[in-house]
Order: C-alpha cells, then sequence, then structure tokens
C-alpha cells in the first residue's frame, strides 16, 4: 500500500454520525500511552497529523483520517489509564465496546502493544474481546527502538504465545520508520 493522501477528516464522541458512505475502516487501538499517535503520523508520513501528546489518555474521540480518497484509519480512545476517573473510564470504554462490536465497516483492527510491556493482561482481554466479536486484527510492537536485542527476542516470544488469532505482528519504531513497510502490506491486504 501506498500513502499518497492522508487527511483528518472528523473526530465523534459518540457513535451517532460517524461515515456511513461504505470506506472500509482500519482501525488502531491500543493501551494508552502505546504509541497510537505517533504511530499514524509515522506511517501516513505526515508530521502532525494525528496529535501527539507525553500525558497519557488525550485521545478522548474516535479520530477518522481519510486515507488516498478510499479508506479510512480510525484512531480510538487509549485503554488501561488509571488517571482520569471512574465515570469518564466507564464512558471511554462504552465508547470504544460499541463501536468494535456495531460499526460493519471495520475491516482490521491494528492492536498496538508496547514492546517493553508485552503480554499485559488488558492487550490480552483485548485480543479475547477482538476473536470475541469476529474481528480480524493484527499486532504492532511499538517503541521497537527502545529495546535491546535480547529484549526483542523475549518480547516477540511473549507476544506470539499469547497472540495466536493475530493475523500479523509487526515490529515498529515510529522513530526510525522501521516496521512501517510491512505494517502497510499487511494493512493492504484488508482494505480492498
Amino acid at each position: 500500500m501506498n500513502i499518497t493522501t492522508a487527511d483528518f477528516f472528523c473526530s465523534y464522541s459518540s457513535l451517532n454520525g460517524l461515515p456511513s458512505d461504505g470506506r472500509p475502516e482500519i482501525v488502531f487501538v491500543g493501551r494508552s500511552n502505546v504509541g497510537k499517535s505517533s504511530l499514524l503520523n509515522s506511517l501516513c508520513a505526515r508530521r502532525g497529523l494525528a496529535k501527539t501528546s507525553s500525558t497519557p489518555g488525550k485521545t478522548r474521540l474516535i479520530n477518522y483520517f481519510l486515507i488516498n480518497d478510499n479508506l479510512y484509519f480510525v484512531d480510538l480512545p487509549g485503554y488501561g489509564y488509571a488517571k482520569v476517573g471512574q465515570g469518564e473510564r466507564e464512558s471511554w470504554g462504552k465508547l470504544l465496546t460499541g463501536y468494535i462490536q456495531k460499526r460493519t465497516e471495520i475491516a482490521l483492527v491494528v492492536l498496538l502493544v508496547d514492546s517493553r510491556h508485552p503480554g499485559m493482561a488488558s492487550d490480552r482481554e483485548m485480543m479475547e474481546f477482538l476473536d470475541y466479536c469476529g474481528r480480524p486484527f493484527g499486532i504492532v510492537l511499538t517503541k521497537w527502538d527502545k529495546l535491546k536485542q535480547a529484549e526483542k527476542s523475549k518480547a516477540r516470544r511473549t507476544i506470539e504465545s499469547c497472540a495466536s488469532k493475530a493475523k500479523f505482528i509487526v515490529n515498529y519504531s515510529s522513530l526510525s520508520g522501521s516496521g512501517r513497510d510491512g505494517l502497510l502490506a499487511s494493512i493492504d491486504t484488508f482494505s480492498q
């Protein structure tokens, strides 16, 4: 897949009014501070396309990006962030759950996992939930450049042992772009 255009489309705070134009949706989900915005910027080769922050929990809406005029990349709020109120966490959870369960346009869910913490309970629960909903999903191990060689082997073994239903696993560095071509090729398979 070659990304020629990538533009912010719209943000939504509820499931009402989401696009109904039939374009396939590639969904990006992961724990707060896993690097979703950085990955989207790197993947689309557009600095500042998705807003990044050093503070976890900044993405609170469903953000749509129009890619090549024929599909959407969808950035969902992160899960697992403890420093917001219980009510807000529940609200995000309902939004995320409802979207994944009900949205027929979803072609693929890309689950981002911090390579420094593979196999966390919340990530395994998300994999089980995606499988339960019948959603094809792939795994992206983010922040790959932050690991030493021995840690990379261990992280890969750990994620492979708990992600047997994943369609692919890609090691990714938003800093260097390592893994970008592999991820784009994997997405291309599901975006037709």
